[in-house]
């Protein structure tokens, strides 16, 4: 078995790619939950819908997040509400757009959820019904909740961050709420523990895998067997391959770099995987503490993300070895 820990885009994409060389029912995805919502009485998981509609196949490829082919007219139709909104109310928000049929995936959890079910629960149910063989489980059945501090002291949650603000303004922390009383989702702590290889994704590593290593017990794990944890950097040539991972990274006093992401990652992973565009910093990623392995990681094809998944998973066999 082998485990990834998951954010949105980057991490549906290397799951896709692990697909490519691994049996898909042999991937346990491990996906953030710190930017769920609540919209229009709904409970939106973005980061499991952009990684279940990627793996079914479904996901709109521009965007890179919500249903291909999708219509707008619910959002359109919610215009005509916003002119008589009551100052102070939280009706008809319009800044954070939800697809027709994308609504769909919404109704179905947040009814799900109301009947008592556990949010792990509705993953598999939404999971069966999408077609996707990769086991998906939320990391906890908790409400963990990202909150960003702006420069200045303004506490917004991860969404109103990165889509209403459109992640352009400075960020001076960001912190968990939940986190320490949130439980692991049943069964996680096995899985960390006894997966042949944690790889960590792509992802952003203080708001997509940072919630996860929030949560009590998961540093412990992942650091008690760091020789078979393998990290792929989410920063190519000292940019953010999606998002704002690189300018965050920075505002927190971290290098944006690959350096600054094995900083971060030294204490739970032996490796990084590092694109060619880096390999002169190789030197510093193993000063910082980990292995770098040099690799082309920039999936603009189906072949270069199965490569990818090979040399991850052949760093993981060689550190156990």
């Amino acid at each position: 078995m082998i485990a990834v820990l998951c954010g949105g885009v980057g991490a549906a994409r290397f799951l896709g790619a692990l697909a490519q060389v691994v049996e898909p029912s042999d991937t346990v995805g491990i996906v953030n939950t710190g930017d769920d919502t609540v919209l229009h009485g709904l409970a939106i998981s973005p980061d499991l819908d952009t990684v279940v509609y990627t793996l079914a196949a479904a996901i709109d490829p521009e965007r890179g997040w919500g249903l291909a082919d999708e219509s707008w007219r619910a959002m359109e139709a919610l215009q005509r509400y916003v002119a008589v909104r009551p100052d102070g109310s939280s009706a008809a928000p319009n800044w954070f757009n939800l697809g027709d049929r994308d609504l769909a995936t919404h109704f179905y959890r947040t009814a799900r959820l109301r009947e008592g079910a556990s949010l792990s629960e509705v993953t598999a149910e939404i999971c069966a019904a999408w077609g996707v063989t990769q086991r998906l489980i939320p990391m906890s059945d908790d409400v963990v909740s990202t909150v960003v501090t702006l420069a200045g002291g303004a506490d917004v949650s991860f969404q109103e961050y990165f889509v209403k603000l459109r992640h352009g303004v400075p960020v001076e922390r960001v912190t968990f709420a939940g986190a320490d009383v949130a439980q692991l989702t049943p069964g996680l702590d096995h899985v960390l523990t006894s997966a042949d290889c944690v790889l960590i994704a792509p992802s952003n590593p203080i708001v997509s895998i940072g919630p996860i290593r929030a949560l009590d017990g998961v540093d412990a794990i992942l650091g008690a067997r760091r020789s078979s944890v393998v990290a792929i950097s989410p920063i190519v040539g000292g940019v953010a391959l999606k998002g704002p991972a690189d300018r965050m990274m920075t505002e927190l006093g971290h290098e944006p770099s690959v350096v600054g992401v094995a900083r971060l990652y030294a204490p739970i992973a032996a490796t990084l995987v590092i694109d060619p565009v880096d390999a002169h910093l190789a030197d510093a990623v193993a000063a910082a503490g980990m292995h770098p392995v040099v690799t082309p990681s920039v999936m603009s094809t189906p072949e270069i993300g199965a490569e990818l998944a090979r040399a991850a998973l052949r760093a993981a066999s060689a550190e156990r070895s």
